[in-house]
């Protein structure tokens, strides 16, 4: 397998809004009519890249269909999607949709409809699609290479490779992350789960949620998976055992799933080797702790182990975690 915006402590203390129907004042609007831009893509190059004030981009409701590159900015970066609920993806207005695979480009990072580079920055309430679908392999929604990016209400829906969780210190809160292989994947970045749906599909034979990449036993990066839950995709009739919570892209590679639940999807074993030539397990750190539901249940791969307690988001993201994280989603 070839494997090749941001919300500050002011805005932590802050109380959700129902709904975020309008832009807040400042704010850059793309919108199909009406609005400084009609694509995100505009915007983004609109924005300074010199700039260390904070930069805001509101979408209004719609499809773009288009791929969006974020540069690497002096300072911070919000991206909203108009919706009805921002403390959820259900109520989400906005699809930033392409179709685009690796054979097309060089790399799984230039596959993603939503390519953010840029360090400090968040992203609100955006359904990111690649379309491309089960023929294509690697094809991606959205490929995070940066520190203290935060995504927070958002759908990333893919097949294989749908999220590329690369570099950096990285929240996700409230998404739905959806695929079929290797669909949370990535090398270097330290990245917190919370209160995430993630939706299997129906179509491989065996599924793998995450693929960490972990280079070597100095390298930092580690996944964890926070009272979230594993389930089929909606109108996705995934017969049990078929998933794998994860398979090592590197033989380092180190992801948790603690008070998560589980349905039957996920197979007893839990855990699976990268494929029949090549284990990648000798020094993995593949762990559970207190998850739930059927998924949950079975003798796990002896590569594998339980914890005595949880890992605290501190140890992840750092002591200063909650200056750069909207904790109003962290409960």
């Amino acid at each position: 397998m070839v494997k090749s915006l941001l919300v500050s402590g002011l805005f932590a203390a802050t109380a959700l809004a129902a709904s975020r129907m309008t832009a807040p004042a400042g704010a850059i609007v793309v919108a199909k009519s009406g609005g400084d831009y009609d694509t995100l893509s505009a915007a983004v190059n609109a924005l300074s890249t010199t700039e260390t004030a904070t930069q805001t981009i509101f979408i209004e409701e719609g499809t773009y269909d288009e791929q969006v590159y974020i540069p690497s900015l002096a300072g911070k970066l919000i991206i909203y999607g108009q919706t009805e609920d921002d403390t959820t993806y259900t109520g989400n207005l906005v699809n930033i949709t392409h179709n685009i695979k690796l054979a097309d480009v060089a790399n799984d990072d230039e596959t993603a409809t939503v390519r953010n580079h840029s360090p400090n920055s968040s992203i609100y309430n955006l359904n990111i699609i690649n379309t491309c679908g089960q023929v294509c392999h690697q094809a991606l929604a959205v490929s995070p290479y940066g520190n203290g990016q935060g995504y927070y209400g958002c759908q990333f829906t893919g097949y294989q490779d749908t999220l590329l969780a690369q570099s950096g210190n990285q929240v996700y809160a409230h998404n739905l992350i959806e695929g079929a292989v290797d669909f949370i994947f990535g090398q270097h970045a330290r990245a917190w789960f919370q209160d995430c749906d993630i939706r299997v599909l129906k179509g491989p034979s065996s599924g793998y949620i995450t693929a960490n990449g972990r280079s070597s036993e100095t390298d930092t990066s580690y996944y964890v998976i926070h009272k979230s839950s594993v389930a089929a995709a909606d109108g996705n009739d995934v017969p049990s055992g078929t998933y794998y919570l994860g398979r090592p892209w590197s033989q380092y590679a180190r992801v948790l799933y603690q008070e998560t639940s589980m349905t039957d999807v996920i197979n007893s074993a839990g855990w699976s080797v990268w494929s029949t030539t090549q284990a990648n397990t000798e020094n993995v750190t593949f762990a559970e702790y207190g998850n739930t539901g059927a998924g949950a249940e079975g003798t796990r791969a002896s590569f594998s182990e339980k914890l005595s307690e949880p890992v605290a988001i501190s140890t992840i993201l750092g002591s200063d975690w909650a200056q750069w994280v909207d904790t109003s989603y962290i409960n």
